[in-house]
């Protein structure tokens, strides 16, 4: 296997490359790099508009002065050409443009082929399988790591499931339930590309059909995620609603590429709620938005009330927060964990997409290539990363 691009391309003359800087989201993710990336980072920001990429410049540099002299790079997500030169240049490319299954494509063929890193912040199921079909084999013969979902999808879920076993050093099988709490709202980028995932039912379930026909399975060893049912937590004591994310998938995905997991890992994904009716009207909310999805109708009519490139204001993201408990049997043990921090969706979406990209960037990391989640990435760099950056990982009984 190549080895992995921070250390076999030192010819590159940046670290890193941010995608979609002048979206909502993309914005934070700016401002983050420049308050908190190391000295001497070598960036850059990337976009379709030169006068917007320039207004994020100019505003970051009142946030860390000498931001005027970050490079802009103009190119568009369908210019493969362009992409492919911008790409070559760099360690690690983070992109926020969605919604992914209609923009991220080409991005993610450039770094493949260039063995530059990749992260993104993708929640859509069709996209990475998609992109498994048609970029893995190629990033792992060029080194590159494509490591899909590394904001609030997926990473307290896929790294706070690593920290629980590792905490529960079981010998044999684990099963193990993750329960999302938060008062969060979402981004119109968010619910676009929520909003294409649920039209594409049969397309969503096509392509993941083929990726698990063509993918290897772990030797002697099993990792699944299981649907769980509604019912009342006995550990945690919320009512439990089943989430239909692609968190469980990427759980499930590290659980097979790492030992730590155990011989059998089985996982199951839900929203708590303390009332019996929370949980109810969230049962019938996510059931009336797929039945919308599927009418182009009233999918039009929904997405033309949110417009992409917004998302909620400072006061509302500072007063946001959330948390996911993890209860893992095995060995005849039960434990409870916690990872929780602040805005959900994006302060701290920001600071996930942000640290990951560093911690492939900079870091000793495992040698990996091709699809990869960040728990099998970057495990216990990203880790640390987070838990320095105030984001809490913790025991909680």
């Amino acid at each position: 296997m190549p080895e992995n691009s921070d250390t076999a391309s030192p010819d590159r003359d940046l670290d890193l490359i941010l995608f979609g800087a002048t979206g909502f989201t993309g914005g934070l993710t700016a401002e983050y790099l420049a308050e908190h990336g190391p000295a001497g980072l070598r960036w850059a920001l990337a976009g379709r508009s030169l006068d917007k990429l320039e207004k994020v410049r100019a505003h970051l540099d009142t946030i860390k002065p000498g931001s005027m002299d970050l490079e802009l790079i103009v190119v568009d997500a369908a210019d493969e050409a362009a992409l492919a030169t911008a790409v070559a240049r760099t360690k690690v490319v983070a992109t926020t443009v969605g919604p992914y299954l209609q923009l991220g494509g080409p991005l993610v063929g450039a770094c493949a082929a260039a063995g530059t890193d990749y992260v993104d912040l993708t929640g859509e199921p069709e996209f990475v399988d998609r992109s498994w079909l048609e970029h893995h084999e190629t990033a792992v013969a060029s080194g590159a790591r494509i490591v899909h979902a590394c904001g609030f999808d997926s990473i307290p879920h896929d790294l706070g499931a690593y920290y629980t076993v590792l905490q529960l050093k079981a010998a044999g099988p684990v099963t193990m339930r993750g329960v999302v709490r938060g008062d969060g709202t979402f981004s119109g980028g968010t619910f676009h590309s929520a909003m294409g995932a649920f039209s594409r039912a049969k397309e969503m379930a096509a392509t993941a059909k083929k990726r698990r026909q063509a993918e290897a399975r772990p030797e002697g060893r099993s990792s699944r995620a299981v649907s769980g049912k509604p019912g009342k937590d006995p550990v945690l004591g919320y009512y439990l609603l089943p989430l239909p994310t692609i968190d469980p998938q990427v759980v499930a995905r590290s659980g097979a590429a790492l030992t730590s997991y155990g011989p059998e890992f089985r996982y199951s994904h839900f929203a708590g709620t303390k009332t019996l009716r929370y949980a109810v009207g969230g049962a019938v909310g996510v059931t009336l938005i797929g039945l919308a999805a599927q009418v182009k109708p009233a999918r039009n009519f929904l997405l033309g009330k949110v417009k992409q490139g917004e998302g909620p204001d400072e006061a509302k993201r500072a007063k946001s927060s959330f948390s996911v408990d993890f209860v893992a049997e095995g060995d005849g043990r039960t434990l409870h964990t916690r990872v929780s921090g602040g805005d959900p969706g994006y302060g701290e979406t920001a600071k996930m997409l942000s640290e990951a990209a560093l911690s492939l960037a900079f870091d000793d990391n495992p040698t990996t290539a091709g699809s990869v989640t960040t728990a099998q990435a970057m495990g216990d760099n990203l880790l640390g990363r987070l838990r320095a950056a105030g984001i809490v990982f913790e025991v909680v009984g």
